[in-house]
């Protein structure tokens, strides 16, 4: 009989992972604005990929999360390629830019059980981690790429990922927040918070 529960539990967890990170997906594509100097603030897309994290764990959290940052890697294949960059280059854009930053994410559950400060607190350290990955990449790789009248990699870097991470991690703890405050969506996810 235990056996059989802890593969039902095992069914289930898959299941709403992969569930979790096909919505990701399909919210990634919903931008709700364009920013002037690049990148934009899509429909929380973080945000269920943040609730895999909070609803089974860091190590959970960062499995999904790195499949999600394949997913990505995936939907952007042929922009990134467009964009001309030389091997180490694109090598580089996978890692920091895909791999390592979306992979953060599942950081977001870090705190989980210190409740809604806990949730609050490791969505806000899991996306500043991806800030930070797309920081060192505008300031490694993208370097070059720079619009005249900036001479400051860094401040460039902050300026562009900031512009569109900021509104992404208001909106993502906002909506953590707002979700697991609410009974029925805990009662729905089965959660123990």
């Amino acid at each position: 009989m235990q056996k059989q529960s802890k593969s039902t539990t095992n069914v289930k967890r898959l299941v709403f992972t992969a569930v979790f990170i096909g919505l990701a997906a399909a919210l990634s594509l919903v931008k709700i604005w364009h920013m002037p100097m690049g990148g934009s603030v899509t429909l929380l897309s973080m945000l269920p990929i943040a609730i895999i994290a909070i609803e089974y764990g860091t190590p959970w959290g960062l499995c999904g999360a790195f499949i999600y940052s394949l997913v990505q890697m995936a939907l952007d294949f042929a922009e990134v390629f467009s964009w001309g960059l030389s091997p180490w280059a694109l090598i580089g854009t996978i890692a920091f830019d895909y791999i390592l930053a979306y992979t953060s994410i599942g950081f977001a559950g870090i705190f989980r059980k210190k409740g809604i400060p806990g949730i609050c607190i490791g969505t806000f350290a899991a996306l500043l981690l991806r800030f930070v990955f797309h920081l060192l990449s505008g300031v490694i790789i993208f370097a070059s790429w720079m619009p005249e009248g900036w001479s400051n990699p860094l401040l460039y870097s902050v300026c562009y990922n900031g512009a569109y991470m900021l509104p992404e991690l208001v909106l993502t703890m906002a909506g953590a927040v707002a979700l697991f405050k609410t009974p029925s969506f805990n009662k729905l996810v089965g959660s123990n918070l």
